[in-house]
């Protein structure tokens, strides 16, 4: 048998050897993990790298917020460097960097941000941080740099979310590239709240130690620092608790300084808690200032046309018209003058214009404006008597009468079916205008008015300054008694008129506005008219002196230097008043008492005699005159003028007096009687009823509502006859000035009431 051959071996198997086949090779397990690994990681690299930079691109850097560059604006008196107050929807004052000493920056950076000028505006490490402790035990930790914290307090807000969280960084990231760091730092000192209501590094120096920031010490500036953390668990004046937290937050900030390099340990030694002041209350608007800065902030929105945002929030420095010295004379002059005790309703109203520039250098609007926000020179109205008569004597000298004319000044008299009576019945013989205007004689102010028409006394009253639209402003012939009730601001303005000669300039109370750069942005221009003539004002002036020299405005001599005006009273002696200036400065007092609602007037009553525009008025005029002139330099009225011809009365021959008439003079005799207008020096000081101390009507909105204190005073009707007689002037034909020139009118018996104007029963 042929032997067998053995099988052939498998190929690679080597040969001669057996056993079973090896299995195949694969890779190590591993190496295929960590090659996928790697994948993932550059994967998730690329993304996050993605993933940034979109979101880097996305968010943009926003609009500051609301209120990021809101600052204080500062209201100064006329010297533009006196404050008087501010309007501010924060307290914000910016400064720049270099007014906030280099040791203040350091204690800030110590606190908030040691790394601040070596970082890219964001801390990795100090998110990665505060998340952990977030996550691990829900506690909060601030992470974020001074630049995140900057833009979260400027552009963003304080909500606590991721989403607010990433904003902050990619912002914070834009804003590092955008601008030096120095540039963020002073934005963030100027934006950060620190407490007590301030918000910047100025506001806050103020109202921790009532400094400037340029003045702080290294305590100081630490403190400061010390309460970025929390103003409200920090300010020492909150008690022991926050005091002794304070001192080692301050110990915090002046070791970093230390360990930075910024600070000597001797100096660092000296350092410690420093004193600060108490929380100052804001009494800006209390008393008579407070009408002053609402006069302001209403001419701001009003005339300058700003809005309430740039009022509020602009930063601005607004200098006023107002003159220290002379508020306070005003606020002086009323205190003195009037009793201590006064009825309750009693208003006062004093304001004074430079004739120049037609800027309001005073003005008493009331004794607390906390108490009532009703402005009695800018809201009130009261009727003004007989400083409504120059009106008439102006029209005259216009249509060519002389001050040398002459008119009967019997009384009583009748005249256009109209009956009007001197004050206390007084005769005077024919008189003419100067005598007529220095006694304040009701009797030939009537015949004046008829001859001039009532028409261009209400003309000459609107040209002077009065509005258009004044109640009571009326055409009747009794209009010339002021049956008119003005704001007292409108009869200073016509006042301010006469002072500058005929030169009507608009009244205001802002003469300039610096914008937050310092840039002039506003200077007061008023409207400017000639509203009448150098020779007609020069007459008028004359006039009007003689009524200080020797009238019913003489306790007015005693200011001393050239001065013209005129005494008012209602009927009822419900309102007084004297008008008066100089040539450097026009002024008016009003006095009126409403009922304690304020929605009625009644009888003025201080207690004693009657209260007519030759007592109390001008006494309190002569008083501040004195006071805010002092110093000044006295000038002269112009010459008069002599303007026109002299003649007798045309209306004489129509007028018809109701019992025998006074003997006849000539322009240059005196009447035949004296008047009762001179004040006694002292006044009395109790009045006849208990009084409550200052107002309690506090009226507001419209002038001629039921809540303007002398709305009912001011109502007229189409006025026919004689009148009621009653002083209140609801009767346009029918009531008279209480001046001493008061003539009454008619009463609804057919007599007479007498009015108790200049007159001046001493007081």
């Amino acid at each position: 048998m042929a032997s067998r051959r053995p099988a052939p071996a498998p190929p690679n198997r080597p040969s001669g050897r057996r056993g079973p086949a090896p299995a195949p090779r694969r890779r190590p397990r591993r190496r295929l993990v960590l090659g996928w690994l790697i994948g993932l990681f550059v994967a998730g690299v690329a993304l996050a790298v993605g993933g940034f930079a979109a979101a880097y691109a996305l968010v943009k850097v926003p609009d500051p917020n609301e209120l990021a560059d809101a600052q204080i604006s500062t209201v100064y008196y006329a010297d533009g460097t006196t404050e008087l107050g501010t309007f501010a929807a924060v307290n914000r004052e910016n400064v720049t960097l270099d007014q906030v000493p280099d040791h203040v920056q350091k204690a800030v950076l110590a606190a908030e941000d040691r790394s601040f000028y070596e970082n890219r505006g964001v801390s990795p490490t100090g998110i990665a941080r505060a998340l952990w402790s977030n996550v691990s035990d829900g506690t909060s930790q601030g992470g974020s740099t001074l630049t995140q914290q900057y833009v979260k307090n400027y552009y963003l807000s304080s909500e606590q979310s991721y989403t607010r969280k990433v904003k902050e960084f990619f912002i914070a990231l834009k804003i590092d590239q955008q601008q030096t760091k120095d540039e963020t730092l002073v934005n963030y000192l100027n934006t950060v709240y620190f407490g007590r209501g301030a918000y910047g590094i100025q506001a806050a120096s103020q109202a921790y130690f009532g400094v400037d920031a340029s003045q702080l010490d290294v305590s100081q500036g630490a403190l400061l620092a010390a309460l970025l953390k929390g103003p409200g668990n920090y300010d020492p004046r909150k008690g022991e608790e926050q005091a002794a937290a304070a001192a080692s937050r301050v110990g915090y900030v002046l070791d970093g300084m230390v360990s930075q390099g910024w600070l000597s340990q001797a100096d660092r030694d000296a350092a410690g808690l420093p004193e600060t002041i108490e929380k100052v209350e804001s009494t800006q608007w209390s008393g008579p200032n407070g009408y002053l800065l609402k006069t302001v902030e209403d001419e701001l929105t009003g005339t300058v046309g700003l809005t309430e945002e740039e009022v509020q929030r602009g930063g601005l420095k607004i200098t006023t018209t107002f003159d220290a010295k002379a508020q306070a004379a005003a606020v002086e002059a009323v205190n003195d003058q009037l009793p201590s005790k006064r009825p309750e309703g009693f208003h006062v109203a004093l304001s004074a214009v430079d004739p120049a520039t037609g800027g309001v250098t005073a003005m008493y609007g009331g004794a607390d404006y906390l108490t009532t926000q009703y402005n009695d020179v800018t809201q009130a109205t009261a009727q003004a008597g007989s400083t409504f008569k120059p009106f008439a004597l102006v029209a005259a000298l216009e249509q060519g009468m002389s001050l040398r004319t002459t008119f009967n000044g019997s009384s009583p008299q009748t005249i256009d079916d109209w009956p009007v009576e001197n004050f206390g019945d007084e005769q005077f013989g024919r008189i003419d205008l100067v005598t007529a205007t220095e006694h304040s004689v009701n009797t030939v102010y009537g015949q004046l008015n008829e001859e001039v028409t009532p028409e261009k006394t209400r003309e000459v009253a609107v040209r002077a300054g009065y509005p258009d639209g004044t109640s009571g402003l009326t055409s009747y012939i009794s209009n010339v008694l002021g049956t008119a009730s003005p704001r007292p601001l409108d009869v200073t303005q016509a006042y301010a008129t006469f002072a500058a000669q005929g030169t009507y300039r608009k009244a205001h109370t802002i003469a300039s506005i610096d914008d937050a750069t310092g840039t002039r942005t506003y200077t007061a221009s008023p409207d400017t008219t000639q509203a009448f003539a150098a020779d007609v004002m020069a007459d008028t002036t004359y006039a009007l002196e003689q009524v200080v020299q020797s009238g019913t405005g003489s306790y007015a001599k005693r200011l001393g230097r050239p001065a013209a005006g005129k005494t008012g009273t209602s009927n009822d002696n419900k309102s007084a008043w004297f008008a008066g200036f100089t040539p450097n400065l026009a002024a008016s007092v009003a006095l009126f008492q409403t009922t304690p609602d304020g929605t009625s007037n009644v009888k003025l009553d201080l207690g004693g005699g009657e209260v007519t525009g030759g007592s109390y008025p001008v006494r309190i005029w002569t008083a501040f005159m004195r006071a805010a002139l002092d110093g000044v330099e006295e000038q002269d009225f112009p010459d008069r003028a002599n303007v026109g011809s002299s003649r007798g009365s045309s209306s004489s021959q129509t007028s018809t007096s109701t019992r025998t008439q006074s003997p006849t003079f000539t322009a240059t005799q005196s009447p035949t009687a004296t008047p009762t207008d001179t004040p006694t020096d002292t006044p009395t000081d109790t009045p006849t009823s208990t009084p409550s101390g200052s107002p309690s009507g506090s009226p507001s909105g419209s002038s001629s509502s039921t809540s303007n204190p002398t709305s009912s005073s001011t109502s007229s009707s189409a006025g026919g006859g004689g009148g009621n007689g009653d002083e209140d002037a609801s009767s346009d034909q029918g009531s008279q000035d209480a001046d001493s020139d008061t003539g009454a009118v008619g009463g609804a018996s057919g007599s007479p009431s007498v009015d108790a104007d200049d007159a001046q029963s001493a007081q």
